[in-house]
């Protein structure tokens, strides 16, 4: 079980972003990329053949993983998840926690 997933708030704790937090996009292995933060500029070719025009564009570049930390809504800061065993039904459950007062962490949205 993955300690940052997609759906999850988090905040930016190194780097020229420090401080800002956004939405978990996407998870590409031990990298994330995180809406509104990253902010890149890139000279975009035309490809008429899929319909993309050429220009300057502007997209989120992924961050390392270890470069975010899950923002905890309870202290309103960054706080660092465990996993939780939970026995029940006869199955083992893993639950992820915060770390700082063992609350378990909000699973993200699916319509988003």
């Amino acid at each position: 079980m993955n300690k940052i997933i997609k759906g999850d708030k988090v905040i930016v704790i190194t780097g020229k972003d420090k401080g800002k937090q956004g939405q978990v996009v996407r998870v590409l292995g031990d990298k994330v990329i995180v809406e509104g933060v990253n902010i890149v500029k890139r000279h975009q070719k035309p490809n008429p053949m899929r319909g993309i025009e050429g220009g300057i564009i502007t997209k989120e570049m992924p961050l390392a993983i270890s470069n975010v930390a899950i923002f905890n809504p309870q202290t309103q800061k960054a706080d660092r998840v465990g996993i939780k065993l939970i026995e029940g039904e006869g199955k083992v459950k893993r639950v992820r926690v915060f770390k700082s007062n063992g609350a378990e962490v909000p699973a993200p949205s699916k319509g988003e």
